[in-house]
């Protein structure tokens, strides 16, 4: 019986031992998973904040890559413009040297303006029409300190026919007299050197020595019983009239307004005039050609210039007071020599206006025309008149239709061709001009 008893108690007390066994172990893993269930929240916060983040990342992404997209436009929008700005030349024939910081600066100031970067000394943009450059203040004057060599050679071709009447009508188609039929051909060969220099940004100084060389065929055709033509030629070369110019640019537009320049410009007479000449006295005309005028001049000008990208508009309005002398000489030989007292050649006024276009960013193309009116000549004071009592003196029309093709060599040269048509009688019938600015 104790035996009975002392099993049932070993039993008993296995069994409570197994129940605590159990009871703990329990405990146990209800202890493990209080513990790993903070673990696992805090994983899925962090995936959670993985994914925002990933998708933060994404749209940061998609903001950079448009803001990359706008850059590369700007940047053609930039190129394009560098492009507009170096092809263009108002004409002044200026080269041509742009960087970028300069386009990022027009870009930002509508072409004219000065950028919050702009250096004290900025460089010149020429275009030109050769037109708009960029200065601390805005000018197209040639930069301060800056020379230019402008050297340009000039053909010029002119034809005429002349008809003259001795006699008298005796019925509409019956003619008493002599009828003296002429014709002239005349060639110019100009060598011109001059240059430019910037005094400040917007006011510069030029001068300009030309040497000319010229040449006459005259065919004279005496419609008579023993009419024979005569051909009779001649040259004269040497040193043209010498010229000093300056120049001042009025304003500084900020907007799309035009600049405006104010030029004053003197010609000596330096040239051998007609007055100096020798007369051949069997056909009263010269042996040898002058190369100057005789006179000296003064003329003030006002000009403007547009840019209207691509296009340059330009036009100026110039007044040349042609200054009287005491010439005091024998003009001709023979029975037609005549003395020559104070000669005052007349007054002119020209105008001129034209556009400019720019091709690409190396090469552009302008159009333009310059009408000059010369008053009349008068001598010791009064019109010249013939024995009848006519005037003999005209007031001359020069018109002139000219296109010129500019192309940049490099940063610092341009080659420049200019077509002349002559649209009037006293015009020279092609004029053909080559230049060759060279910056320092």
């Amino acid at each position: 019986m104790e035996k009975q008893l002392s099993g049932i108690k070993r039993t008993s007390w296995k069994t409570r031992a197994l129940r605590g066994t159990g009871t703990a172990l329990v405990a146990a893993q209800f202890c493990n998973v209080a513990i790993a269930a903070p673990e696992q929240a805090d994983i899925d916060a962090l995936r959670q904040q993985v994914v925002e983040q990933s998708r933060k990342l994404a749209e940061q992404q998609q903001l950079l890559e448009a803001e990359l997209k706008k850059l590369e436009q700007n940047k053609q929008s930039l190129e394009e413009t560098r492009r507009s700005i170096e092809a263009m030349q108002v004409q002044l024939g200026m080269p041509v040297n742009i960087n970028p910081q300069q386009v990022s600066q027009a870009e930002q100031s509508m072409y004219r303006g000065r950028g919050p970067d702009a250096p004290d000394t900025a460089e010149r943009v020429d275009n030109i029409l050769e037109a708009v450059n960029l200065f601390t203040e805005p000018s197209i004057m040639t930069p301060k300190g800056t020379f230019v060599f402008d050297p340009y050679l000039q053909y010029a071709y002119d034809s005429s026919d002349r008809l003259s009447v001795i006699g008298f009508s005796v019925l509409n188609a019956v003619l008493i007299g002599e009828i003296n039929v002429s014709r002239a051909n005349r060639t110019n060969w100009i060598v011109n050197l001059g240059g430019r220099y910037g005094v400040t940004d917007r006011f510069e100084v030029e001068a300009r020595v030309p040497y000319i060389y010229r040449t006459d065929d005259t065919l004279a055709r005496p419609i008579t019983a023993s009419s024979q033509d005569q051909l009779f030629s001649s040259d004269g070369s040497g040193l043209g009239d010498v010229e000093l110019a300056a120049r001042y640019q009025l304003n500084a537009p900020r907007d799309d307004g035009a600049f405006y320049i104010a030029g004053l410009r003197f010609k000596s007479r330096t040239g051998k005039d007609i007055y100096s000449v020798g007369y051949d006295p069997l056909t009263n005309l010269p042996t040898e050609l002058a190369t100057g005028s005789g006179f000296y001049s003064l003329q003030p000008s006002l000009s403007g210039v547009l840019p209207s990208d691509p296009v340059v508009f330009f036009g100026g309005i110039n007044y040349t007071w042609n200054i009287k002398r005491d010439v005091n000489a024998v003009i001709g030989a023979g029975a037609d020599a005549q003395h020559i007292g104070e000669v005052d050649p007349g007054d002119s006024v020209g105008l001129n206006f034209g556009m400019g276009l720019s091709l690409n960013e190396r090469s552009s193309f302008s159009l333009s025309y310059e009408h000059t009116w010369i008053g009349k000549s008068t001598f010791d004071g009064q019109e010249p008149h013939n024995a009848l009592g006519v005037p003999t003196t005209l007031d001359v029309q020069l018109g002139t239709l000219q296109t010129t093709f500019a192309y940049r060599l490099n940063k610092s040269t341009n080659l420049n061709l200019t077509i002349g048509a002559g649209l009037t009688a006293d015009t020279p019938d092609t004029t053909i001009t080559l230049r060759v600015p060279i910056k320092f």
